[in-house]
C-alpha cells in the first residue's frame, strides 16, 4: 500500500464529513467561546492515541502472537461494518457512534471513538504489521489524514450551513462505499495470503 492509499483509507475511516452533525450536537451544550478549544483538545488527544497505537500496536500483536493475515482479515471486517453504517446509518440519528450526550465532552465520544476509533486503530495495526519498515510513511499518512479531518471539523459550522445536511449525508454515503471497497480488498488480501501460506 502506498502512502497516498494509506492516507485516503485513514481519512475515510475518520469520516469527518459524517461526523459534522454528530460533533455539532455534542458541542451545542458547550459555551460558544469554548467550542473551538474543546474541539482542538479532542483532536489532539485523538492524534496522541493514534500515534501511540501506531508505535506500540505491533508489540501488542507480538505479545498476543497474532499474524498479519489475521489482522488484515479482521481489519477488513471492521472497516466493512463501519462502511455499512456510513451508507446505512442507525435510525436513532446519532451517527455511527450512537446518540450524543449532554455537557462538555472529554475524550469520549469525540476523541475516542469519534476520530480515534477501533477501525482507525485496526488500520494502523494492519499497516505496521504488513509493512513494518515503513513507519515514517504511516506517520505521514496518519498526520495528513488527521490534519484534513481537523480542518473539516474545525470548519464544521460553516460547512453545515453551506452544504446542508442532505449534501453532507450524500458525501458520507460515497465515502462509505469507498471504504467498503477498500475493506473488501483488505479482507481478500488477508484470505489470499493465508491460503498461500497454508497451501505452500
Amino acid at each position: 500500500m502506498t502512502t497516498l492509499s494509506a492516507w485516503i483509507m485513514l481519512f475515510l475511516i475518520m469520516d469527518p464529513l459524517g461526523n459534522i452533525p454528530f460533533f455539532l450536537s455534542l458541542l451545542k451544550h458547550v459555551p460558544p467561546r469554548r467550542r473551538r478549544w474543546v474541539l482542538v483538545r479532542e483532536l489532539l488527544i485523538a492524534l496522541g492515541v493514534l500515534l501511540a497505537f501506531l508505535f506500540g500496536g505491533q508489540y501488542l500483536l507480538q505479545v498476543m502472537q497474532l499474524k498479519a493475515d489475521s489482522i488484515s482479515v479482521a481489519g477488513g471486517i471492521v472497516l466493512f461494518l463501519i462502511g455499512i453504517r456510513m451508507v446505512f446509518p442507525p435510525a436513532d440519528g446519532g451517527g455511527i457512534f450512537g446518540p450524543a450526550g449532554e455537557g462538555e465532552p472529554f475524550i469520549v465520544p469525540m476523541a475516542i471513538p469519534g476520530v480515534a476509533g477501533p477501525s482507525a486503530m485496526a488500520a494502523l495495526l494492519l499497516l505496521t504489521n504488513t509493512q513494518p519498515g515503513r513507519t515514517v510513511d504511516w506517520i505521514i499518512a496518519l498526520v495528513l489524514a488527521w490534519l484534513a479531518t481537523s480542518v473539516i471539523l474545525l470548519s464544521s459550522t460553516y460547512l453545515f450551513r453551506w452544504l446542508g445536511e442532505s449534501v453532507l449525508t450524500a458525501l458520507e454515503r460515497v465515502m462509505g462505499m469507498l471504504l467498503i471497497a477498500m475493506a473488501v480488498q483488505m479482507f481478500m488480501a488477508g484470505v489470499a495470503s493465508f491460503m498461500h501460506l497454508s497451501l505452500g
